[in-house]
């Protein structure tokens, strides 16, 4: 990038409506009526976009004994929860969504990693790349490593997006192929 990260995005989001809805700053305390609040940062950070998770979660379960099994998703693996937080059993799994809707440029691929907050709880973030010209809600996928439970917040950061921008445009994107998981919202489950 020949301009700086931080204006490159505010710029590409403002422009472009790459991010939706779309914080300019760092968040580190929000207006709770009686005071402010200290919460997990999220906004512009220098090189990317920390985002916000949703409060519509997919835990997994055991209950009903079903495989996960990413060609026939049994959708009783899993209990819905809406709330300000989540609290994700041991060893367990649970998906979520990001507050932020985002249309990804065609020349640039967006990683996301987890943020170090909940890193170093042992809640892990994992989300695959977002192609160039993918839109949609980023589904989330927490895992939880610990023997704990582990809780999640709504309306919070949970992850750092790192946006990697080419000379040129790719010469097929996501968009092109058809892809599966464009213009997701809410919560995606695995398809085939």
């Amino acid at each position: 990038m020949s301009i700086q990260a931080d204006r490159w995005i505010r710029r590409m989001a403002l422009e472009n409506k790459m991010i939706e809805p779309f914080e300019p700053g760092m968040v580190r305390t929000v207006d709770r009526g009686a005071g402010s609040e200290r919460v997990i940062s999220f906004g512009t950070s220098s090189y990317g976009y920390d985002v916000r998770c949703a409060n519509e979660f997919k835990v997994f379960t055991n209950i009903h004994s079903a495989i996960v099994d990413p060609k026939q998703f049994d959708e009783r693996s899993f209990v819905d929860i809406v709330g300000d937080t989540c609290v994700i059993p041991p060893n367990s799994f649970a998906l979520a969504r990001t507050v932020e809707y985002f249309r990804i440029p065609r020349n640039v691929l967006t990683i996301c990693l987890g943020k170090s907050t909940y890193a170093r709880c042992g809640i892990i973030v994992n989300v695959t790349p977002l192609e160039p010209e993918w839109e949609g809600h980023v589904t989330l996928e927490f895992s939880n490593t610990t023997t704990l439970p582990a809780r999640i917040y709504a309306n919070e950061g949970v992850a750092q997006m790192i946006f990697l921008a080419a000379d040129e445009e790719c010469e097929t994107s996501y968009r092109d192929r058809g892809g599966k998981y464009q213009g997701q919202r809410g919560v995606t489950l695995p398809r085939t």
